[in-house]
């Protein structure tokens, strides 16, 4: 360090000393300071442009993940506005069928299925303080959904037309103007319905719209229950075997109404009839 300040002083005096003459020392010491300064510019140009970039990076990581939250609450938002969409379109739906029904409607949502049994029954949100009974049919603005097969206070639990016991009576076409009466089940492992003992003489196609008749003492006439999507067809004396599609989109279901209806109380025909035997004393 002295070496150093020494030499710095004889330097300084060196160069008070030449006044305006040309300064040697100083023009070599700074051409050798060049060689020096040039690499540590340069390196240090370096050093700051890398920072500069890694700042830069991380800038634009920070900017790129609040971009993908923007756009994931986005696509949330789209989704349940598409959502509260369809969920008017259907509460719609119930309304037009509650104006146009000649039944007193009850509006109820679905709020259990059964994975196992999932095309079989579901279970709604009323129950008998409700007004609900057994055996009321329960729809949707596309058609027949099922009856009520169980009834508490609060809720029930419908069978489904797709439940492979739940047969009923239908007929292909309008009521009055068709023969084409037969059963229909459902198969209990897909949405699809059969129709069974439809006479093969009589002519069925792909398309044709099948409706209850109200025969089975359970459902009213007229109710729209699907469309027919295959037929293979019979003979004077083998039926025709049905395929039907329900109208109501039986897996999706949400939103359903329950009738108020009450089938009649079926006659028994036998006693009234006029030359039925009455009834045997006991013990004969």
């Amino acid at each position: 360090m002295i070496i150093l300040l020494l030499s710095n002083f004889i330097l300084m005096a060196y160069d008070a000393r030449a006044g305006n003459q040309e300064r040697v020392i100083r023009v070599w010491t700074q051409a050798l300071a060049r060689f020096v300064q040039s690499p540590v510019s340069y390196a240090s140009a370096g050093v700051s442009n890398v920072y500069n970039s890694l700042a830069g990076m991380r800038s634009a990581q920070s900017e790129n993940d609040k971009l993908k939250q923007k756009i994931q609450q986005l696509e949330v938002e789209a989704r349940e506005t598409k959502e509260l969409s369809v969920e008017n379109k259907r509460l719609r739906d119930l309304l037009d069928l509650k104006s146009s029904s000649q039944y007193k409607v009850l509006p109820a949502q679905i709020i259990g299925r059964d994975a196992s049994v999932w095309f079989d029954t579901a279970i709604i949100n009323r129950g008998s303080i409700d007004g609900v009974k057994l055996n009321m049919p329960v729809v949707v603005n596309g058609g027949l959904v099922g009856r009520v097969t169980a009834v508490s206070p609060l809720t029930a639990q419908i069978d489904l037309i797709t439940h492979d016991k739940s047969g009923l009576g239908a007929i292909i076409g309008e009521l009055g103007n068709s023969n084409a009466l037969g059963v229909v089940r459902g198969s209990g492992k897909s949405e699809l319905l059969e129709m069974k003992y439809v006479p093969g003489y009589i002519e069925v196609k792909s398309g044709d719209m099948v409706y209850t008749t109200g025969q089975d003492g359970i459902y009213p006439p007229g109710l729209e229950l699907g469309e027919v999507v295959e037929v293979r067809t019979g003979s004077a004396t083998v039926p025709h075997q049905i395929k039907i599609r329900p109208s109501a989109k039986i897996s999706g279901l949400q939103e359903v109404a329950v009738l108020l209806y009450t089938a009649p109380e079926r006659v028994d025909y036998q006693k009234s009839l006029p030359n039925a035997l009455p009834d045997a004393p006991p013990g004969k």
